[in-house]
């Protein structure tokens, strides 16, 4: 069972998790021990809330396939137990990451004394840079 809120849980049977042999260097133990996790999460047909569904489905994710599964490869540690958890743990951020609603962000403007603290700041610093010129005697 995982756990993404306190009111919404996913069951085990929804998630599916494969042992895949790990890319890259590890000498011959790469080859002889299949250590990394390939997990796929089916959004549609599974029991999220339809608010859950619609905000992963609207998600630009590279892991999210066109019909709506989220494939995740975990090979980051050397035993499978490990590479499981990130997997689980990485589908939870993907989820708890989509629901989040940000706050709306209101445009500002700067007050009046600062602009006219800017202003002064900027004709000072104009004759400061006026009185460097050539002075003839």
């Amino acid at each position: 069972m995982l756990e993404i809120s306190n009111s919404v849980q996913l069951p085990d049977s929804e998630i599916e998790l494969s042992a895949i042999r790990a890319q890259g260097a590890g000498g011959q133990n790469v080859n002889k021990v299949s250590s990394a996790v390939h997990l796929r999460f089916d959004i549609q047909a599974s029991s999220l809330p339809p608010f859950y569904k619609e905000r992963l489905m609207a998600l630009r994710d590279s892991r999210i396939t066109g019909e709506g599964v989220i494939v995740i490869k975990a090979q980051q540690y050397r035993t499978q137990e490990q590479n499981r958890g990130d997997a689980l743990e990485r589908l939870r951020e993907l989820i708890v990451a989509a629901v989040k609603v940000e706050k709306a962000r209101r445009p500002t403007k700067p007050t009046r004394s600062s602009k006219v603290r800017r202003l002064d700041a900027k004709s000072q610093r104009g004759s400061i840079k006026a009185g460097r010129g050539r002075v003839d005697f």
